[in-house]
């Protein structure tokens, strides 16, 4: 039995609702902004939260860089990269590590600078 059950995946960043709202447009969802902007919720239609705190001199993780490590990304899975790639650069995204011929997965950074794939595995 499992002692508890994931609630939200929290990103720290310098911008909350620009950010949820960028994610949003990846991953659809409701935007809920809280405590006057430093706090907001992305309610995705899988059930799963992601929100977004405010962090006040945020730095954004480097990638890929032993000594600034990034601590984790996001996986999101897609059923075709080339038209993915396009959608998410068109909301702001960047590419990191997408130019290997015949790979399932490509890297880019959200607009704080978060690194996550789009992976069609």
């Amino acid at each position: 039995m499992a002692l508890a059950k994931l609630g939200a995946i929290v990103l720290d960043c310098p911008d909350p609702e620009a950010l949820a709202r960028f994610y949003a447009g990846v991953l659809g969802g409701t935007v809920e902004v809280e405590q006057g902007g430093r706090w907001v919720d992305l309610h995705t239609p899988t059930g799963q939260t992601v929100a977004f705190q405010q962090a006040p001199g945020f730095v954004p993780p480097k990638w890929p860089a032993a000594d600034a490590s990034q601590q984790f990304h996001l996986d999101l899975t897609v059923d075709d990269l080339d038209e993915a790639e396009q959608r998410i650069l068109a909301l702001g995204a960047k590419p990191l590590d997408t130019d290997a011929p015949g790979r399932t997965w490509r890297v880019y950074t959200d607009p704080a600078g978060h690194p996550f794939c789009l992976c069609a595995c």
